[in-house]
């Protein structure tokens, strides 16, 4: 119970039990033997009555208001991927670096050819300079005028294979040159595949299903429920299919993908969706490029094996919508484009923070609607974190804590998206204990409080009392003393 609940009840016991007691004092003179004809209270000034003290179970409950609706509001958003076309630019550009690699390794394994040739033939000029300056051969100069004639032709032969061996080296020196220049080309060339394998990679991980700029073909109107394997929404008449589960699907699915919860997720939905089976795990397999198709082709779309971003959304369940942010015609840009909230009916109340530990998860609470009709529930959440709502006129507000309550029977509550109710909310119990109406307590003039029982031979006499559990809604409460029993008759003022 509130403090400013707790200090108003005290206010008006006091005010209650000072009116009693001084009519009981002054009027009844209950520590006297009065006239057993007026039974005790026949000749009191304040009319009165008299009830019987029970034993039964007693509850206390803090009033607040709330807000009925449904649970759990969220954001479908329109995923923010690569076009198909900024996909193809890719698939372009590694088109563009394989051929780049390809041409450089032609020219490597042409110019490669020819350096063997090269160096052949450089081997063989140089055998044959070997043997052609061998011996008298070699002799270019010193001869005398009788054996010039014999030596001569040697002396050619040898230098023109001297010629002949230092043009094969440049021959050599050039392949070889142009073969390091390939070697270089080559790796230049594969390093650009590379990159362009990696950005390919990486635009096919986030690609989207369709092209920026296009438009929303279909939207479901608020209020609609929308179910596992229906669509959400469709742009350029691609539908958005709603799957369960409670991983953002933030990649696109397809073959070569990293192992994931994503994955797992939706495996999980496409095997109890019945597309495929013996899909479990987080790899994306065979079988699950399989089911894909089959899923696909369930829904009129193309048998890709793959489902790009914005082919799927994953929520925790049946979503109900609560708002619709485009319109059909309208382009399609990342961001909300709905927001839904379960299907589960969920009453949230704005709790004073002063009053958060009197509530607590599993308190029983009763729920009055607009018609005035009720129905229990449960409390399901109590926040930890109070906030201080916004000020019309900048003055300070109460912080707040939320609490959710769950109806115990949903269909008892309607079918008003939102509507204001009264709740009442079961803080403490106490069962088997005696118990009176509130009026019928007295404040004793040194303090604590007494009922007066009204005596089999018509006496009266005052019973002192230790106060315990109130039930502010039956206005009755929990009350123990030693000469206090079950049955026994007290004063109440009449009614």
């Amino acid at each position: 119970m509130s403090e400013r609940s707790r200090r108003g009840r005290w206010a008006a016991l006091t005010a209650i039990a000072a009116i009693v007691i001084a009519v009981a004092l002054i009027v009844l003179e209950p520590f006297q033997a009065p006239n057993k004809a007026s039974a005790g209270v026949a000749d009191n000034s304040t009319p009165t009555s008299v009830t019987t003290v029970k034993r039964e179970s007693l509850s206390s409950q803090t009033q607040v208001a709330g807000t009925l609706g449904y649970a759990g509001s969220s954001k479908i958003l329109v995923a923010s991927g690569n076009a198909p076309s900024a996909v193809q630019q890719s698939e372009q550009q590694v088109t563009s670096a394989e051929a780049q690699v390809a041409s450089a390794q032609r020219s490597l394994a042409s110019d490669s050819a020819a350096l063997v040739r090269a160096q052949s033939q450089l081997a063989a000029g140089r055998g044959k300079e070997a043997v052609d300056c061998a011996g008298e051969g070699a002799a270019e100069t010193g001869f005398s005028s009788a054996e010039a004639g014999s030596s001569s032709a040697g002396a050619g032969t040898c230098a023109g294979d001297r010629q002949s061996v230092t043009s094969v080296e440049q021959s050599v020196s050039g392949a070889e040159a142009k073969v390091s220049a390939d070697r270089t080309q080559l790796a230049s060339a594969q390093t650009s595949l590379t990159h362009a394998d990696s950005a390919l990679a990486k635009a096919r991980s986030s690609a989207a299903a369709y092209e920026q700029g296009a438009v929303y073909t279909w939207l479901p109107t608020v209020g609609e429920v929308i179910d596992r394997n229906h669509p959400l929404y469709a742009i350029a008449r691609q539908p958005t299919i709603l799957l369960y589960g409670p991983v953002v699907a933030s990649r696109a699915f397809l073959a070569g993908m990293s192992p994931g919860p994503d994955v797992a997720e939706l495996n999980a939905n496409l095997q109890e969706l019945g597309y495929g089976s013996g899909l479990s795990g987080e790899d994306f397999s065979a079988a699950t490029a399989a089911a894909i198709r089959a899923f696909q082709s369930a829904h009129g779309l193309a048998q890709t094996g793959e489902l790009l971003l914005g082919s799927v959304v994953f929520e925790s369940g049946a979503v109900r919508v609560t708002s619709v942010t485009p319109t059909v015609g309208m382009g399609a840009s990342p961001g909300p484009a709905l927001t839904v909230s379960s299907t589960a009916r969920q009453v949230t109340v704005k709790l004073d923070a002063s009053e958060q530990a009197e509530v607590k998860q599993g308190d029983r609470v009763s729920i009055t609607l607009p018609d005035n009709q009720t129905t229990p529930g449960t409390v399901s959440y109590v926040a930890s974190v109070a906030v201080a709502p916004a000020s019309e006129h900048g003055e300070e507000s109460t912080p707040t804590i939320e609490v959710d309550i769950t109806p115990t029977e949903p269909r008892a509550t309607g079918h008003l998206d939102q509507a204001p109710v009264q709740v009442s909310i079961t803080t403490a119990s106490a069962e088997n204990v005696l118990v009176v109406p509130v009026s019928a307590l007295l404040a004793l003039a040194g303090g604590g409080y007494a009922v007066e029982e009204v005596q089999p031979d018509g006496l009266h006499r005052l019973l002192p009392v230790t106060l315990g559990l109130f039930d502010d809604e039956a206005g009755d409460v929990q009350v123990s003393g030693p000469e206090l029993a079950a049955g026994q008759r007290v004063v109440v003022p009449a009614t």
